[in-house]
């Protein structure tokens, strides 16, 4: 018997099997198209051939964790330590896993904002734990009515995602306000944090678990490099939490799979000194502008971007079909693959929007651009 009944094949699988068998534009699953950074080939060319390639530390290279720290320190004025409180982990998503598998107990709760992640169930499944899904408004702003009506003494984790994958909305300092009077009203609550798009935000700068100092000790944030850097094949991320949590996230990342990629990690403990990562969002705001003059002269209504590579749009000007069968005839018919919103909410709520994705080089968004044109 199944332990996920009611998990089949992701979305992302089907709609880049369909982008494949009709020669469609992928833009439905999340990961850029060219090439990566000419400095870090440099890097992984030079350090392939000396002696990098056995187990690293479980926790992470030493030298990359303590450049971790020195990053959070740059980017949010949070002094952390290397070796107590940062984790790298085989990518975000094992990040995620471990947390929850770590900290979540049978028939506790835990909230997930809709439209979500599709990660962050299934590890709550498997520790005999209850996801509590609640939607976000309209806009995919927090509605703190609903998830403070939501939370109980039950309740172990609130997992927030900001910058938002699938809709591009960040959250504003009152959210934040209102979360600190969560965690307040509930002395077992914990955040997880899932900010892997925290350098690619645009207008507004990013606001992070770091810059709360009422959060430091309740929050496990989840960084990427995979989509910080453009490599997510990599998949390498990581995880910062108070000493006393990661011990217990510890425990379970090391019989996950111990300790990750060695040339990875040596790679970008290089690269790292090279990179700005505040250069990370000026990048992806000219492919978001891009990406939005080209195809305003569609019919397609586009929803504001603040931060992410993807551009979440309105078709209800186009037809009344539901997401699903829209965006397959999208590819069928039009030849561009993406993803509807809908499949991101446990109850399907169809506000009749696609998510497309802008990390590609722009003669594959000028591409889609001319067939989406056609609708």
């Amino acid at each position: 018997m199944s332990k996920l009944p009611h998990i089949g094949t992701s979305i992302f699988t089907v709609m880049s099997q369909m982008a494949t068998e009709h020669q469609a534009i992928n833009l439905s699953q999340g990961f850029p198209n060219f090439p990566i950074d000419e400095r870090l080939i440099a890097i992984l060319s030079k350090l392939a051939k000396e002696n990098i390639h056995q187990y690293t530390p479980m926790s992470g290279l030493p030298s990359l964790l303590d450049k971790i720290a020195v990053l959070t320190q740059q980017s949010y004025g949070r002094t952390v330590s290397a070796k107590e409180e940062i984790l790298i982990t085989a990518g975000a998503t094992e990040g995620i896993f471990a947390t929850i598998q770590a900290l979540v107990r049978a028939n506790e709760e835990v909230i997930i904002l809709d439209p979500s992640y599709d990660c962050y169930e299934a590890p709550i499944l498997l520790s005999n734990a209850k996801p509590i899904r609640v939607s976000l408004n309209i806009d995919f702003t927090p509605n703190w009515e609903v998830i403070s009506a939501a939370a109980n003494e039950k309740t172990k984790l609130i997992i927030i995602n900001n910058p938002h994958n699938p809709t591009g909305k960040m959250w504003t300092e009152n959210d934040f306000v209102q979360l600190e009077k969560l965690v307040e009203a509930y002395p077992n609550l914990l955040v997880l944090s899932d900010e892997v798009y925290e350098y690619i935000t645009f207008e507004e700068p990013h606001i992070s678990v770091h810059h709360r100092p009422k959060l430091w000790h309740r929050s496990i944030s989840v960084s990427s490099f995979g989509k910080s850097f453009h490599i997510t094949g990599w998949k390498i991320g990581y995880v910062i939490a108070p000493e006393n949590i990661m011990k217990e996230i510890k425990k379970v990342h090391q019989f996950l799979v111990f300790s990750v990629s060695s040339i990875a990690q040596h790679v970008l403990n290089d690269y790292i000194d090279l990179v700005d990562v505040k250069a990370l969002g000026q990048f992806y705001q000219q492919k978001r502008d891009l990406f939005r003059n080209l195809i305003k002269e569609t019919k397609l209504e586009l929803l504001p971007c603040e931060g992410t590579y993807f551009q979440v749009a309105s078709y209800a000007n186009i037809s009344d079909e539901n997401d699903l069968n829209f965006t397959k005839r999208l590819v069928t018919e039009f030849g561009v693959a993406t993803i509807p919103i809908s499949t991101f909410y446990a109850n399907g709520n169809d506000h009749q929007c696609i998510r497309f994705c802008f990390a590609k080089d722009d003669e594959t968004l000028e591409k889609a651009a001319e067939r989406l044109i056609k609708l």
